[in-house]
């Protein structure tokens, strides 16, 4: 059963209660992200999910981790591109004091000068470490040129340079102007009680203002295009990536078999041709990134430098053929059992719960029911996905990206 509760600062305060499970998964989902950054700014919600297990007036850095640690619980955080989310996971008898440790970071954070000068240089390393992984790196560098001129485009870590030049008045207000009241979503799943979690959320986030502001959300839209980032490395790798259904589309369901059938498993048809049958690359397969507004599909491969055009052509042609070619039977019924597997499978996890919950308020304003969404999927016919490819992969709305051992001549597509 699921509750859901407006608390008087607007904060919105949702549970499932799953009785069978002793777990409780509970998340604080901020509806900010590096999209509510700017060019000054980014890396900003990053910086703060760092600060925020680094000691608050009642507890130490310390503290924080070993409230969780002892307890057998599981404590973590990330920041996307348009949410940030804290979560912690304890035995169902410990509710009281992850409710507590949750909303201690939230409202009594001390965003100390040291601890903001040691978390910096953690920071500029996790930056350099994906600059050393060029399967990491290749993502920042396609979304850069794909979303360029909008914030999605922006990395989530930021730049070294805005990094080296924040200073605690700018992570605090940025922190304060969007970290509580009807941005924030307390979300609960496991073995507890909608009325119990809403008293121990109203005592200790009540403190939290009742009003918060992301600003003005400019719509992305993709820019199509080339470009290649030189670097002496083993291999190529690349992103082909095209305009692709909202997570809120109507859509979206088409585009979820359309990924399957193309590269979203180990049988795709991407894989099956360019890994299985000709070996020319380990690594391949295709992904969505659906956003408020927009979304994004992608195609990455790593291959060797000297097989990157018929790397990219292979992917050219399966692109066309989705779009000239109505799937096999058997390839839809097969996508669609993958997506209802999946997603039935992780329902039985106590965290893929709560993040259902905080996702469906977030972007949908409801919760939507599993035999809804299953029904969604089954409806979906061979038409609606050939229809669909044909508007996403038309060549001049391709972009193509590369890093590694690679020039613009190889980008022929």
């Amino acid at each position: 059963m699921v509750g859901k509760t407006i608390l008087e600062n607007d904060i919105r305060v949702i549970s499932e209660e799953i009785d069978p499970v002793r777990s409780i998964s509970i998340g604080a989902w901020v509806e900010g992200g590096s999209r509510h950054e700017n060019g000054l700014t980014n890396g900003t919600a990053h910086f703060i999910e760092h600060m925020l297990f680094k000691g608050t007036e009642r507890r130490s850095a310390f503290d924080i981790a070993s409230a969780i640690d002892s307890v057998g619980g599981v404590m973590n955080a990330a920041t996307g591109k348009e949410l940030t989310s804290v979560y912690i996971k304890i035995p169902d008898y410990h509710l009281e004091m992850a409710i507590d440790l949750l909303a201690d970071i939230f409202t009594g954070s001390r965003f100390a000068e040291e601890e903001i000068g040691r978390e910096r240089s953690v920071i500029l390393q996790e930056i350099r470490m994906v600059e050393d992984t060029p399967d990491d790196h290749i993502h920042d560098f396609f979304e850069g040129m794909f979303w360029k001129g909008h914030p999605l485009g922006l990395p989530i870590l930021g730049t070294k340079e805005r990094v080296e030049s924040f200073r605690r008045d700018d992570l605090f207000g940025f922190f304060q102007s969007h970290y509580g009241g009807s941005n924030l979503v307390l979300t609960a799943a496991g073995h507890l009680r909608h009325d119990r979690f809403v008293e121990l959320v109203r005592k200790s986030f009540g403190s939290l203002a009742g009003t918060s502001f992301c600003g003005p959300v400019e719509v992305p839209v993709a820019m199509p295009g080339k470009a290649v980032l030189r670097k002496e490395l083993e291999q190529a790798h690349l992103i082909v990536g095209a305009p692709a259904p909202s997570a809120v589309s109507p859509e979206r369901h088409a585009a979820f078999i359309l990924n399957a059938v193309l590269g979203g498993s180990m049988s795709s048809r991407l894989f099956q041709e360019i890994r299985e049958k000709r070996g020319l690359a380990y690594d391949i397969g295709s992904y969505l990134a659906p956003y408020r507004d927009a979304g994004m599909f992608g195609v990455y491969a790593g291959t060797d430098g000297a097989r990157v055009r018929e790397v990219l052509g292979l992917i050219r042609e399966g692109l066309a053929r989705s779009c000239a070619e109505l799937l096999t039977e058997k390839e839809l019924q097969s996508a669609k059992e993958l997506l209802k597997g999946n997603f039935l499978l992780g329902m039985e996890s106590t965290d893929n719960r709560m993040t259902g919950l905080a996702k469906n308020e977030i972007y949908f304003g409801r919760q939507m029911t599993p035999e809804e969404i299953i029904e969604r999927i089954d409806a979906v016919g061979r038409e609606e996905i050939r229809t669909l490819a044909g508007r996403m992969f038309r060549p001049e709305a391709l972009t193509v990206a590369a890093l590694g051992p690679v020039s613009e001549e190889d980008l022929a597509f």
